[in-house]
């Protein structure tokens, strides 16, 4: 497991040599939520504190992997929405399942247990940059630093879903 920490004071963020600054890539987070939201790398650095993790995973094509990555906590964003739990079902929030879609077609399913403080509490990131490279050109990346293996990392994040499980018989 990887400990996660404010980025060092000395970490630059670094942008791209010259030119024009990249176009800003929007992602929807959408659900049950009360305020859904439609961000950038850009806001994720704006709007939430920061936070450094660095791991190492292994990844099926390309073996193992370390790298640093920035970012706020997936959480903090997601409270930002207002999840719409029902305050009256008795661990509601427990139902609630997250989807997160990247531009390379891949996604990944979190449950919001392995978030909430009360629960998991995985430091799971929103990355605003990888190795000290902005990530704003290619959108966020999630970042999951307890995982072994990659394939919950969803690159070019295109939108978070956010909503209630049903019960087996429910609709």
């Amino acid at each position: 497991m990887s400990r996660l920490s404010p980025p060092p004071r000395s970490a630059v963020v670094r942008g791209p040599s010259g030119g024009a600054p990249p176009a800003a890539r929007r992602f929807l987070i959408s659900g049950q939520l009360h305020r859904p939201l439609a961000l950038t790398v850009a806001d994720l650095r704006a709007r939430w504190p920061q936070r450094h993790a660095p791991v190492v995973f292994d990844c099926a094509t390309n073996g193992p992997q370390r790298h640093t990555f920035d970012g706020p906590l997936l959480r903090d964003v997601l409270d930002a929405a207002g999840p719409a739990f029902d305050a009256r079902r008795r661990k509601d929030r427990s139902r609630f399942l997250l989807t997160v879609a990247g531009g390379d077609g891949h996604h990944t399913v979190l449950s919001w247990a392995e978030i909430d403080a009360d629960f998991g509490n995985a430091p799971i990131l929103l990355a605003t940059a990888m190795d000290g490279r902005p990530l704003d050109a290619m959108g966020s990346q999630l970042v999951v630093p307890s995982d072994r293996c990659g394939a919950r990392y969803i690159s070019a994040i295109t939108g978070i879903w956010v909503g209630a499980c049903p019960a087996p018989g429910e609709r």
